[in-house]
């Protein structure tokens, strides 16, 4: 009787063993699921990039060549700090020979878009006031010339099958549609039958475009507008009634220009699209242009910081900062020029002898202007930092 109470005690303590073995290695499993992988995309995005006259004219080297590579040196890292940057392209390119011309009617040589794409931009959107300045061969033109440079292109079009084609890139394992629509042309008249050469703001055409977009299989939808009031620096009632119907339709973010003043920037929450927090920037202002008056010297970066988790698909909006700009011209070591110069706090150009102390001025006020704007309605943007 003795023996077997001593066996049953050892099978029983053996048992015990093996059981606990086997919870050990069961809570390893649990605790210890594979890690998540994580894709970024960062977005920059600038306002307006105009051609005035004298801006060919400081630009040129020699009888129909010009140069507009130096304006971006101060700001191409910026502008390359960026998985994809895109603006607004206010002007239509001419052909070699062509006689140039500014405001009202813009027509730049093609170097400008070189300039552009040898500087960090990826993508232009040609839906604005100006784009049918030249008429439809002035469209056709400047298209070519943004294929010649490889740079990508929406909000004018070639042809009905160009429109609609939707513009998706696959950046870094993220699939983003941008899409592009104008408040008008300045009166110029778009060609019977030929309305692919600019997308007008139309919501029945948002509506189609933001579906289309989505059924081809895009993740995020980002829209770029071109309206609001010239020189105002709080959006208006149709800018807010646009925003709000695209949201509606299901984008998850939106970027615009014309004012030639930055704008506020707002976070929203989206409705039926892919983020769960979206946020517009509604004017950015010019990014480069003759304008020389408060505000309209002064410009902005605004980068977009995306990450999706490729394991469950999900996508979050994970910081909108930004980078103030502000366009000197004048005399330099180089000649007459204009420059666009980044003006965050960690760039100091106390050093620099070209800028005077009216330049040093203008560049503290335009700071202070784009940050108190650019927060009015949010805290959260970031002023950007290496």
């Amino acid at each position: 009787m003795q023996i077997f109470k001593i066996l049953l005690l050892i099978v029983s303590f053996l048992l015990s063993y093996f059981f606990s073995l086997n919870q050990v290695e069961s809570k390893k499993i649990i605790s210890s699921p594979p890690a998540d992988s994580v894709v970024t995309l960062r977005i920059a995005v600038v306002g307006d990039l105009m051609c005035h006259s004298p801006q060919f004219q400081y630009a040129m080297i020699a009888k129909d060549s010009f140069d507009f590579n130096p304006v971006y040196r101060y700001v191409k890292s910026y502008l390359e700090d960026a998985d994809f940057t895109f603006g607004n392209l206010e002007t239509v390119i001419g052909k070699k020979g062509s006689k140039y011309s500014g405001y009202p009617r813009f027509k730049s040589p093609k170097e400008y878009v070189t300039a552009l794409a040898n500087s960090g931009f990826d993508f232009l959107c040609f839906a604005n006031n100006h784009t049918l300045d030249q008429g439809e061969s002035g469209v056709l033109t400047t298209i070519e010339s943004l294929k010649q440079n490889n740079l990508g292109y929406t909000g004018a079009f070639s042809s009905d099958a160009d429109r609609d084609s939707i513009r998706i890139f696959n950046i870094n394992g993220i699939n983003i549609a941008l899409l592009a629509y104008s408040y008008g042309t300045n009166g110029s008249l778009i060609p019977k039958g030929k309305n692919y050469l600019i997308n007008l703001i139309d919501y029945d055409l948002i509506q189609k475009d933001i579906s289309n977009s989505r059924g081809k299989g895009a993740e995020i939808v980002l829209v770029n507008f071109h309206f609001g009031n010239e020189y105002q620096r709080y959006p208006s009632e149709y800018q807010k009634e646009v925003v709000k119907k695209t949201i509606e339709f299901g984008a998850d973010l939106i970027t615009a220009s014309h004012p030639h003043v930055i704008q506020p920037v707002e976070y929203f929450k989206t409705n039926s699209a892919t983020l769960d927090t979206g946020v517009v920037a509604y004017s950015l202002g010019n990014f480069i242009s003759n304008q020389r008056k408060r505000y309209t010297d002064a410009g902005v970066i605004i980068y977009l910081n995306l990450e999706k988790n490729i394991t469950n698909n999900e996508i979050r909006l994970t910081a909108v900062e930004y980078l103030p700009t502000w366009v000197f011209k004048g005399k330099t070591e180089r000649g007459n020029e204009y420059l666009i110069l980044p003006i965050n706090q960690e760039i100091n150009f106390s050093g620099v002898q070209f800028l005077k102390e009216e330049d040093q001025a203008k560049i503290n006020q335009a700071k202070s202007d784009t940050y108190g704007i650019l927060t009015f309605y949010s805290k959260n943007i970031k002023l950007y930092r290496h």
